[in-house]
């Protein structure tokens, strides 16, 4: 009995030291088999939109490194709270992940009651590169300069078109505005290229749209490019001054793309996607789709797009202060 007794006990002890080994294993078996089957890339802006289009080129490829198709949702509105919401409340599990872009470093700015924590909730994985805002309007108006823009905006009553509350495209010309000292009504929309509609119509009167979305219909002279709200030109579009150029200090405004998760994602996940991003990003191929969209390299580790976007919420914040906005 006894001898029997202290077998089972050394069983049982070796099976108990064993137990930490085997779920290390069977967990890294499970991150291996990560992704066994299609997962969802959530878009909290309408197809055609900047991070619709630069989102788009990063997935295709990355959907093909990973070995299973990415479907991508559509689900504006609301700044892009709408679809962020969505992804915030997923199962941390690598299989729904959410394509944003500044707007989401804006949400807690603009939306103080939305659903989730922006700075929590997610794990930022990888920003794709930064996209210039241009400042456009149409040529029928007759304004040739962002000085001349100014200029008849202190003169009158101008209003300009948003993809929505909190977009980047509203951020940025509130920078501008705050910057160049002009009142202008702000038109927000559900998504970039509807705004650009009414503006090319000359309903709204200026934007500051994403080159990526903008730059076929000024190739076609259907807009006219007064500014690019960056600190440098934008290789996309070299003969347009930037904002600070034309004499506005502290107007430029960076537009991010990326990819985020839910925020307790495995690290192994969140790890893998980073380093296949980062493969698809120095594809020849996407290199050579990004340059005509106007698509900059942002090269940043995880770390540093964490802190960025938690820096970003804190200007949003003083932003809407400084600039007296008000949400409805």
């Amino acid at each position: 009995m006894t001898i029997i007794s202290r077998r089972h006990f050394m069983g049982a002890s070796a099976a108990a030291l064993a137990m930490p080994a085997i779920s290390k294993f069977a967990f890294a078996q499970g991150s291996q088999a990560w992704p066994s089957r299609p997962i969802k890339a959530v878009i909290p802006f309408t197809a055609g939109s900047t991070v619709d289009i630069v989102g788009r080129l990063v997935l295709e490829p990355l959907g093909a490194q990973l070995g299973q198709p990415i479907v991508v949702e559509n689900r504006g509105g609301a700044g892009g709270t709408i679809g962020s919401a969505t992804v915030a409340k997923a199962d941390p599990d690598g299989y729904t992940i959410l394509i944003n872009a500044s707007a989401h470093s804006a949400a807690p700015a603009a939306y103080p009651g939305v659903s989730y924590d922006t700075a929590n909730d997610f794990a930022a994985v990888a920003s794709f590169g930064s996209v210039p805002n241009v400042c456009v309007i149409s040529p029928a108006k007759g304004i040739k300069t962002l000085q001349e823009l100014v200029a008849a905006a202190k003169g009158g009553t101008f209003t300009f078109a948003s993809a929505g509350v909190g977009s980047a495209t509203h951020w940025a010309a509130e920078r501008l505005r705050l910057s160049a000292g002009f009142a202008a009504t702000h038109v927000p929309f559900r998504g970039g290229p509807e705004a650009l509609t009414e503006v090319m119509t000359g309903r709204v009167d200026f934007m500051c749209i994403g080159v990526s979305s903008g730059l076929a219909f000024i190739q076609e002279s259907k807009l006219l490019p007064l500014a690019v709200c960056t600190p440098k030109r934008s290789a996309a579009l070299p003969n347009v001054p930037t904002t600070t150029e034309s004499g506005y200090a502290d107007s430029d405004y960076t537009f991010w793309n990326g990819l985020l998760v839910p925020a307790k994602t495995p690290r192994e996940i969140v790890d893998r996607l980073h380093a296949e991003v980062q493969k698809a990003l120095a594809l020849p191929a996407v290199q050579q789709k990004f340059a005509p969209q106007g698509i900059e390299p942002m090269p940043l580790k995880l770390a540093e797009f964490d802190a960025l976007i938690k820096k970003e919420i804190g200007i949003n914040i003083a932003l809407v202060k400084a600039a007296g906005i008000k949400f409805n």
